[in-house]
C-alpha cells in the first residue's frame, strides 16, 4: 500500500471565535491510500490539543508508524497500534478515515452500507461564533438563508464575561424569532462553576436545548455539581476524547460529543458510540476546520447520533473536495463507493 500527502490551506468565510481564540484558517493535511488500483483518502486538521499542531507534525507522525509491516495488518489492529504508538489522534483520524475509504471502494459500498447503517436523518446545526450583538443580526441570515438549516449552536464563554454572553444571546434571540430554529449552545470551558450554573439557568428559560462543555477540560471534578439541579442536559466534548473517557463522567453527564480529529476517526467513533449507549447517554458529532473529505466520513455514521454538528466544510471559501451535499438541513453522504468524497482537483 502506497501513501501520499498533500497541504492544503483552509479560510474561514468567517473567523470562527470561541472562548480560546479565533480560528481564520488551517493548514490541513490529505493524504491517500492506495492498493490494487483503488485510492482511500482520508484528512487531518491539525490542533495542538489533537496531538499534532501543524501539517508537517502529522505528516511525520504517519510515515514514521505507517510501515510496510503496519500496512499489511487489519484496519481495526492498525488503529490499535497506532494508539499503542501514541500517534496523535488528529493525524491518525486521516490515516483511519482513509483506510474506511479503501475498504468501501473495496466491497463496492457505501461507507454507511458497508457499516449496516442508513443514511443520516437528524439535522446538522451550523456554528455562530463569538460576536458582538450587530454581527450577530448581520451574520444569521448570511449562515441560514436559503440553506434549510433548522438548528444554529451559538458558541458562548465569551473572555469579556457573561453579560456579554448574554447581550449577544439576546441579539441571537432577536434575529432568530421568526425562524423555525432550534438553539444550543456550545462555551467551549469558557465558564467558572457560578457562571455555568446562572448561564444555564438563564439560557433555560429563553428555550435552549442542551449546553456543551459548559467547564473548562481539567475541572471535571467540578461537574457532579453542575450536574445536580441542572436546568439544561449537559454533553461534554474536551472532556471526553476516548471511549475509556466515558465511565468517568457518565454519571454527572447526559451526553457525549466526539469529533473524528479528537478520537482518532471512525474505529474509535464507533466505540464511543458504543459505550456512551451502554451508559445510556445520548450521542452527538461535531467538527473542527474540517473539509468534505473528513465531513462525508463523518457523515457516513451520522446515522448513529442524537445530535449533529457538521458544518465546517460549509464555513470554506472555497471548499477544496465533494462529498456530501445539503438536504433540507441534513448533511447527507452521496452513494459512491467509500465516504464518497476525494479533492476536487483529484477527480
Amino acid at each position: 500500500m502506497t501513501i501520499t500527502f498533500r497541504t492544503i490551506h483552509l479560510t474561514k468565510r468567517f473567523p470562527l471565535v470561541i472562548s480560546r481564540g479565533v480560528h481564520r484558517g488551517s493548514d490541513n493535511l490529505f493524504i491517500s491510500v492506495t492498493r490494487d488500483g483503488l485510492t482511500g483518502w482520508g484528512e487531518m486538521s491539525p490542533g495542538g490539543s489533537e496531538g499534532a499542531a501543524t501539517a508537517e507534525e502529522g505528516r511525520d507522525a504517519i510515515q514514521h508508524f505507517f510501515t510496510p509491516q503496519i500496512a499489511q495488518l487489519p484496519l481495526q489492529d492498525i488503529h490499535h497500534q497506532a494508539r499503542e504508538a501514541k500517534v496523535p489522534p488528529c493525524a491518525l483520524a486521516a490515516l483511519d478515515i482513509a483506510l474506511w475509504d479503501w475498504l468501501g471502494k473495496c466491497a463496492g459500498l457505501p461507507l454507511y452500507r458497508l457499516l449496516g447503517l442508513g443514511l443520516p436523518t437528524t439535522p446538522s446545526s451550523v456554528t455562530l461564533g463569538i460576536n458582538p450583538p450587530e454581527v450577530v443580526r448581520e451574520r444569521i441570515p448570511l449562515l441560514l438563508d436559503n440553506t434549510g438549516i433548522r438548528s444554529l449552536k451559538v458558541k458562548l464563554g465569551s473572555p469579556e464575561g457573561i453579560e456579554a454572553d448574554k447581550a449577544m444571546f439576546a441579539a441571537v434571540i432577536e434575529a432568530t424569532r421568526k425562524r423555525e430554529l432550534l438553539l444550543r449552545v456550545d462555551a467551549n470551558g469558557g465558564w467558572s462553576l457560578d457562571e455555568a450554573r446562572e448561564m444555564m439557568t438563564w439560557l433555560a428559560s429563553r428555550e435552549v436545548e442542551y449546553i456543551e462543555q459548559p467547564l473548562q477540560e481539567g475541572e471535571e471534578h467540578l461537574l457532579p455539581a453542575l450536574f445536580k439541579d441542572r436546568k439544561l442536559p449537559i454533553y461534554v466534548d474536551e472532556s471526553c476524547r476516548f471511549a475509556e473517557d466515558i465511565p468517568k463522567w457518565a454519571d454527572v453527564v447526559d451526553g457525549v460529543n466526539l469529533k473524528l480529529m479528537k478520537c482518532g476517526g471512525l474505529t474509535e467513533a464507533l466505540r464511543i458510540v458504543a459505550v456512551a449507549r451502554a451508559f445510556g447517554l445520548k450521542t452527538m458529532i461535531g467538527c473542527m476546520g474540517e473539509s468534505s473529505v473528513s465531513i462525508s466520513a463523518g457523515a457516513a455514521i451520522g446515522a448513529l447520533f442524537d445530535h449533529i454538528d457538521l458544518d465546517s466544510h460549509l464555513n470554506l471559501a472555497p471548499d477544496p473536495a465533494t462529498g456530501v451535499s445539503l438536504k433540507n438541513g441534513v448533511i447527507t453522504p452521496n452513494n459512491h463507493p467509500g465516504h464518497g468524497a476525494q479533492l476536487i482537483d483529484a477527480e
